[in-house]
């Protein structure tokens, strides 16, 4: 009867660490691609152009991207590098 003390502990355990979404599959690695030379990627706080740029990527760099809280049919993905997170450009991250 001991054990079962710490079933409903570990249920909800799980319970919140789907509902926080701790559970998800690693990001697919990208290299940044088909920049104009000399130009870097923005990293902004949104899914949209005007929105804040929090950080920017060089060209041919690596990043975590198109995670899966990204909507489908968008021009922009949600990407990591290092510790900002944000949204890129699409067009210009290609799988690694």
């Amino acid at each position: 009867m001991r054990a079962s003390r710490h079933v409903p502990a570990a249920l909800a355990g799980l319970l919140l660490s789907f509902s926080t979404g701790a559970v998800r599959a690693d990001p697919v690695p990208y290299r940044v691609d088909g920049l104009p030379r000399g130009e870097t990627l923005s990293i902004r706080a949104e899914p949209d152009p005007s929105a804040e740029v929090v950080g920017e990527i060089r060209a041919r760099a690596l990043v975590a991207g198109c995670t899966n809280d990204t909507p489908s049919r968008t021009t922009c993905c949600r990407v990591k590098v290092g510790r900002t997170v944000g949204w890129a450009r699409r067009r210009y991250l290609a799988p690694e």
